[in-house]
């Protein structure tokens, strides 16, 4: 049976110094996949803040929220998981840096890195648009669905 509707989650492009923040988002590193941090939207509180709630549980950073700039679709051609990623542009809180001692709260996240746009090129990742925008003019970008990379 599908969902009755897609899931909804948001994602943070933190640029500093030419380097982009990943994470990795599989437990136990099963996978070499990295991603923006982020994840699944709460009812009742709005984007930013769940944004900001999200980057703080994976990373130990703060940080402050700007404008959209993708949205990007994937799922699982053959099962029912559909996910609409809002991703914004943030920028580091006055003061955060990256924790030595950081550990995500849930187990999740297992490594966090800085990526200049050659080390993402060589690195696996998604979206596949994602180095264009986080490294771009700017604007908002659209992704339709993508297939689910595990």
């Amino acid at each position: 049976m599908r969902p009755k509707s897609p899931r909804l989650a948001v994602r943070a492009v933190i640029v500093e110094d030419d380097r982009l923040l990943m994470v990795n988002a599989w437990p136990d590193g099963q996978s070499p996949l990295m991603c923006a941090p982020g994840g699944g939207v709460e009812v009742g509180s709005s984007l930013p803040d769940n944004l900001i709630r999200e980057v703080f549980e994976e990373t130990g950073l703060t940080v402050e929220v700007g404008a959209p700039c993708l949205v990007n679709e994937f799922h699982d051609p053959a099962g029912t998981f559909h996910q609409v990623d809002v991703y914004f542009r943030c920028t580091l809180a006055l003061g955060s840096t990256l924790p030595d001692t950081w550990r995500d709260v849930e187990d999740i996240v297992t490594e966090r890195r800085w990526l200049t746009r050659t080390e993402l090129a060589a690195t696996p990742h998604k979206p596949d648009s994602l180095a264009d925008v986080a490294f771009g003019a700017g604007g908002i970008t659209y992704d339709p669905l993508e297939p689910l990379v595990r």
